[in-house]
């Protein structure tokens, strides 16, 4: 992975980067550092850099910006068509290193579970892409600060094979390349 380190503070070119990308008019207004240490501490785990200090100072969510269908959304909030299975659990480990595609393996005990720990342990969700899969950061265990695409037939590290960081995920959308191209 590239670029900010999930612990490391963003230095200032990042910053005046997030400041262009997620514009003025089209920005939540930001939690503040109170706030994200609130959320932080009411949820047992600490947000991954630069995602932390975006929403603490910059924009908690945004209706401009990655992913395109609706923006970014502000922090805990999910998708009103969310596939999730039960209560989310930012502070469980995301149970993932690798690419699973649960479309295609035969259904077992503990699958269903399984899948639910995916969409509902260790990440929060960034945004929802073609109603059916959503932008997850997942901020605990070895996956800590990357990007992940949970959809209803699998999860997938983005880009594969390896998952990027928040920054990465998002100079991918402002360069306008699409997504898997």
């Amino acid at each position: 992975m590239t670029g900010t380190a999930p612990d490391q503070c963003p230095d200032e070119a990042t910053l005046a980067f997030l400041r262009s990308v997620f514009v003025p008019e089209w920005r939540e207004p930001p939690l503040g550092r109170d706030g994200v240490s609130a959320w932080e501490s009411e949820h047992g785990v600490v947000l991954p850099e630069p995602y932390r200090t975006l929403i603490a100072e910059i924009s908690n969510g945004s209706s401009l910006g990655p992913p395109e269908d609706g923006g970014l959304l502000p922090l805990g909030w999910l998708p009103p068509d969310w596939h999730g299975q039960g209560d989310r659990n930012p502070a469980a480990v995301f149970p993932l290193q690798k690419t699973w595609a649960w479309e295609d393996e035969p259904l077992t005990d503990g699958h269903d579970e399984r899948v639910a720990a995916v969409h509902d342990h260790g990440s929060i969700v960034l945004g929802a892409e073609d109603g059916t899969s959503y932008w997850v950061l997942v901020v605990t265990g070895p996956q800590r600060g990357r990007v992940w695409l949970v959809a209803d037939v699998g999860a997938y590290p983005y880009p594969m094979p390896e998952a990027a960081g928040f920054l990465q995920w998002v100079r991918r959308w402002h360069a306008g390349d699409g997504w898997w191209d």
